[in-house]
Parts: C-alpha cells; sequence; structure tokens
C-alpha cells in the first residue's frame, strides 16, 4: 500500500492539483492522515493560479512562490481566497474576479489553501525525481503541467491572449531558439517580443519548478499546438540554468523581505 501512495504523491505533484489531480491529492492526504503541505499541494496551486502576480519579480506584493513569504502571509491568503470568496472579509477576494486565474481555480483548490493555513502551513518535502520515461510519458506529463500552470495566460489552445499573452501554438519565436525557451522558463522574461508577427509587452514569473518539470512542460508544448516536434531534456535545462539570464529576462528581482 506505501509504494502505491508514495507513487500517488509524485503524480499528485505532477497533475499540479487539478480535477482527478486534486482528487488524488485529497485522498492521499486522508489516508495518510497528514495536513495538506506547501511542496505537495499548495505550490502547484499558486503556481497555476497566482503566479502571474505574486513571483519572484513582483515589487508590490508578496511572493508566494517562496515558502517562507507564503508561510508569513498564510492568513491573509486563506482571508482572500477563502473568506472574501465566501462574503465574510471585506477585501476583494483572490485571485481577482473575472481574472483567467478566477475562472481557472477551483473551489476543492480554495479548500485546500484554507486547510493548509489552518492546520500548520505545513512546508512538506519535495517529491523526488522520477525514473526514466519515454517521450510520451513526458509529453503527458507535460500537459498536465501545462493544463495547471500555464494555461492560464497561454490558454488551453496555446493561442494566448490577443496583445496581452502571446501565443504558442505555431509559435516562430518558440521555434527558432530552443535555449532561448528554456532560459524564459527557468528565469521569466519581461519585456517586449515579437510572435507571429504581433508585438507583446508583458511579463513572465520565473517559477520553481525542476530540470525535469520544465523538460516535460516545454517538450509537450514543441511536441503540440502544431510546433516543431523538439524534445526537451532535463539535462539540457540543467545547463542553461547554470548560465546566466538573458538580458531580456528583466532587472534582478527585489530582496525578500523575509530575509
Amino acid at each position: 500500500m506505501w509504494v502505491r501512495l508514495a507513487a500517488v504523491l509524485v503524480v499528485v505533484a505532477m497533475l499540479g492539483l487539478t480535477g482527478a489531480g486534486l482528487h488524488c491529492a485529497t485522498a492521499a492526504t486522508e489516508l495518510t492522515n497528514q495536513p495538506p503541505t506547501y511542496l505537495r499541494d499548495i505550490l502547484p496551486i499558486i503556481m497555476g493560479r497566482c503566479s502571474r502576480c505574486h513571483n519572484e519579480q513582483a515589487r508590490f506584493v508578496y511572493n508566494w512562490l517562496d515558502y517562507r513569504t507564503a508561510s508569513a502571509d498564510r492568513w491573509e491568503i486563506k482571508r482572500r481566497v477563502w473568506d472574501s470568496w465566501k462574503g465574510t472579509y471585506f477585501k476583494e477576494s483572490m485571485p481577482i474576479a473575472n481574472s483567467p486565474e478566477s475562472f481557472a481555480l477551483t473551489d476543492e483548490e480554495r479548500l485546500m489553501i484554507r486547510n493548509w493555513v489552518i492546520q500548520g502551513a505545513v512546508r512538506g518535502v519535495a517529491p523526488p525525481p522520477g525514473a526514466p520515461k519515454s517521450k510520451a510519458e513526458r509529453v503527458e506529463l507535460g500537459r498536465r503541467l501545462f493544463t495547471s500552470i500555464c494555461s492560464a495566460c497561454h490558454q488551453p489552445t496555446g493561442q494566448g491572449l490577443p496583445n496581452v499573452f502571446p501565443p504558442l501554438a505555431g509559435s516562430d519565436f518558440l521555434n527558432a531558439d530552443k535555449n532561448r525557451a528554456i532560459k524564459t522558463v527557468i528565469n521569466g522574461r519581461q519585456g517586449e517580443i515579437v510572435v507571429n508577427g504581433q508585438k507583446f509587452n508583458n511579463s513572465m514569473p520565473k517559477f520553481p519548478l525542476s530540470d525535469e518539470d520544465i523538460a516535460d512542460a516545454l517538450t509537450f508544448v514543441y511536441n503540440s499546438f502544431g510546433n516543431a516536434g523538439m524534445e526537451v531534456t532535463a539535462e539540457e535545462v540543467k545547463v542553461l540554468r547554470a548560465e546566466p539570464p538573458d538580458k531580456e529576462t528583466g532587472p534582478p528581482p527585489p530582496k525578500n523581505l523575509y530575509e
């Protein structure tokens, strides 16, 4: 039973806690009689639903992608994500009403965040790296990551939002330079870019994803939406992570207030 349960927890982290993934996480939490943890349960939700604002580059709001920061701000997170949504707190609920993230955040995910806060805001441990996988398996894992983290901005179809978020579908920017795409996911990106002849000037946050996660997500994107069919490996991500960020990724993030 414990081997099966360990497998469930790894899958939960990769699923991003949406749909069936969230139900697996709830079942795993109940089976182990343990509270939700930040690394296993909450961080995937934050990456997918809150990171457009609450990220490492944020200057006016807290970086919830950092455990210490999120833990310190946890009661306000609960009030804004749960209490305001229920009408028992006077400030605007989060995510902001009518945003892509507000439509994507499920009732179960809000409840998961609430339970994490009131049950002690446990950090937990990161899931171990997975065994070697076939390309088809990596594309499927990447699809789950894309659905939970990327699709709120780039849309499930990969078409993006006109004048706001660039398309990934048939993207000349994406297909022209695989290394640039990898470094964009590693470091985030700020400033103007041109995709398929259209200008976009927005910011993409830096996500706390593993080398394997980034490789899987990009492998899915490259093998979907009419793109070039390339494969990205964790080793390629590891090598590029050691390099300095490209200049167009924007200025260094502000100092963490809790350090």
